[in-house]
């Protein structure tokens, strides 16, 4: 028989919570947000335990990536390293990926990983489905969900696509900061505070976050650069994981957005703030935590 471990926020938690004033969040499972290039052993080993440890079931959703099943057998292997107990993946497409088995797997799963490529095909594939609908049900219920690179992308409400709208230069991309030119869909919602970019100082991706940013002021830019991760946790904090850098761009209380005749974004007092391995930070107050 099938055993299953249910998470569920204890009632005398629950209880004193309400009493004292103190926030209660409906989430109560953890982000780990991977900017992509190499993973590290402090980041990958907290994967693993938050997912956990040895009693751990992954799922690996690799549909970002243009060849799907040598990247879930890749990602399989390195999560299996740092002592996963069951690790295995999704083979989706849109004749699937409602099935029955597959909706089980997600909820005998502690943890799902998002695969790197292209975050249009993850949006394109699992938005409006009954499976993304299941892996939200396992985060609000402890579950872990993690991902790199395009499954970082994926993780915030309002998404860069990495397209732009009116710059064409594929040499010279991103060499403005402006409104109308960073194309932004819906994205699978798990940090609605922010717009999450990746890559980010590797591939110089300050023009887009800001441009994304001053076009939506109410949102903070979180851009995690190559092997780091945000770890973001139920009180909708976050701590810094990995080698470099994270980048805080936050417009909530700037002033006066404005454009030039040239069409260029001009801002008073917008907040920048850089994080490194070990900081932490309130995605609500926008400010780092002692």
């Amino acid at each position: 028989m099938r055993t299953r471990t249910f998470f569920a926020l204890p009632l005398v938690t629950l209880f004193m919570s309400c009493q004292s004033g103190a926030p209660v969040y409906e989430n109560m499972g953890h982000l780990i947000i991977i900017g992509g290039g190499e993973r590290t052993a402090e980041i990958m080993k907290k994967t693993v335990e938050l997912a956990g440890g040895s009693a751990s079931r992954f799922l690996i959703i690799p549909q970002a990536s243009s060849e799907p099943l040598e990247t879930a057998q890749y990602q399989q292997a390195d999560i299996l390293k740092y002592g996963a107990g069951e690790v295995s993946y999704l083979l989706l497409d849109s004749s699937n990926v409602d099935s029955i088995g597959h909706l089980e797997s997600i909820r005998h799963a502690t943890a799902i990983f998002f695969s790197g490529g292209d975050q249009i095909r993850l949006t394109r594939l699992l938005l409006g489905t009954q499976l993304l609908e299941e892996i939200k049900a396992l985060y609000q219920r402890g579950g872990l969900i993690s991902g790199t690179s395009a499954g970082a992308a994926i993780q915030s409400e309002l998404m860069i696509t990495g397209e732009e709208l009116i710059n064409q230069d594929e040499d010279r991309p991103y060499n403005t900061i402006a409104p109308n030119n960073i194309e932004t869909v819906q994205g699978f919602g798990f940090v609605p505070e922010a717009i999450i970019d990746q890559h980010h100082i590797k591939r110089r991706r300050n023009n887009r976050v800001i441009s994304a940013v001053l076009e939506h002021p109410e949102l903070l830019g979180v851009a995690i650069d190559e092997s780091t991760a945000i770890l973001v946790n139920p009180d909708r904090s976050f701590q810094v994981l990995g080698d470099a850098t994270v980048i805080v761009y936050d417009a909530r209380h700037a002033q006066n957005i404005r454009l030039d005749k040239f069409n260029n974004f001009a801002v008073d007092d917008m907040k920048v703030q850089l994080l490194m391995n070990g900081d932490r930070f309130s995605l609500i107050t926008g400010k780092r935590l002692q």
